[in-house]
């Protein structure tokens, strides 16, 4: 998806699982694999889920994460050692709690990041979140070009990137994982299939430290949370002003809340924006700005996290040059920082977040 113009640790105990074989269609090509299956969401115990603790924004390629190679965070070199990586890395995660409130990140991963020489370096943004206590939502993005059909693009390098991550990190109680940004390629049920798959493949992984993606665009978590294979995961939801080209505050409201049914209780909207370069005052009512659509639709998005106790992940923390970044580096080398773009777009961030002052009127 166009992004530029676009975001509690308890281990559960091994249950017995069912063996079946699972099939998941593909329009392009076909996977075909055994997956164990866990027991329905009705044989095993409730996680322990609370989506407010998630208080975040991802950190992006400045690609948008979509590559055929190493994703390399905005202000990251591929020729960073783990060492500068780290130092690089603290003063943004610094950054984004000093300036927003933040404590969560997510970030991307993909097969060439994980599977090849850089991966090294890359743990360090990881390393370096944690060990300033951060939350980090790793998620798999798709590739570029032809791959971006949303469809996992190589299965093998895929269960072994994530075999790679989940052993580096399942015992790491800040870490969460996100199977799959906006498996837009798959049905709703084939999703569900290959987001089931995941789960019984790392079984050790607790399922409250799991994200499982709305369906299409991550923009619907209905199917996903009435599939009890599922139970007891995290759903993660992207939303976007420009999906309408003109609505109300009334209509963002109610758009999104269809988008969520009934499950808001266990959703983090890792994913929402708009533009924050431009000047737009999201303080003031919608009816006032050079912008309604935008500022109604982030004034609904942060009252409506706030009011159903949902987490919250915007996109973008930091990604340069795209004009949703709320956020752009200072500094250089090794001592970076963070300025804030837009002071009334980190208001309604920390109002989403349970913390700030009233919303705005209407």
């Amino acid at each position: 998806m166009f992004r530029s113009a676009r975001r509690a640790a308890h281990r559960t105990t091994r249950l017995t699982r069912t063996v079946i074989a699972a099939a998941v269609a593909l329009s392009s090509g076909a996977l075909i694999g055994l997956a164990t299956v866990p027991a329905s969401g009705a044989d095993r115990p409730a996680a322990s889920l609370d989506p407010t603790q998630f208080n975040g924004v991802n950190w992006a390629d400045p690609r948008d994460n979509y590559a055929n190679d190493p994703v390399v965070l905005s202000g990251l070199s591929l020729s960073d050692d783990y060492a500068t990586t780290y130092a690089k890395a603290s003063g943004v995660i610094k950054g984004f709690r000093k300036n927003l409130q933040a404590n969560t990140v997510r970030l991307p991963i993909n097969p060439y990041t994980v599977n090849g020489s850089y991966w090294s370096s890359y743990r360090a943004v990881i390393d370096a979140a944690t060990a300033h206590g951060f939350k980090v939502i790793l998620s798999y993005w798709e590739g570029t070009g032809a791959q971006k059909d949303g469809f996992v693009d190589n299965l093998p390098d895929f269960w072994r990137m994530w075999g790679t991550v989940t052993n580096a990190y399942q015992r790491n109680p800040l870490v969460y994982f996100e199977p799959m940004n906006e498996p837009h390629g798959y049905t709703a049920g084939a999703w569900a299939d290959l987001a089931a798959q995941w789960i019984s493949t790392y079984p050790s992984v607790p399922r409250n430290r799991i994200f499982v993606s709305g369906s299409g665009y991550n923009d619907s978590v209905v199917s996903v949370c009435a599939d009890h294979r599922l139970d007891g995961t995290y759903l993660s939801l992207h939303h976007y002003g420009f999906w309408k080209q003109s609505a109300t505050y009334s209509e963002w409201v109610s758009d999104l809340k269809a988008r969520l049914g009934s499950c808001a209780s266990r959703t983090v909207a890792d994913e929402f924006g708009a533009p924050m370069t431009t000047g737009l005052d999201y303080n003031q009512p919608a009816s006032a700005s050079t912008d309604p659509n935008s500022v109604a639709f982030i004034q609904a998005d942060t009252d409506v996290f706030r009011e159903l106790h949902m987490g919250s992940v915007y996109w973008p923390g930091l990604r340069t040059g795209d004009i949703y970044s709320i956020q752009t580096l200072t500094g250089s080398g090794t001592h970076l920082g963070l300025a804030t773009t837009n002071a009334s777009g980190a208001d309604r961030l920390a109002w989403a977040w349970g913390k700030g002052h009233p919303a705005t009127e209407q």
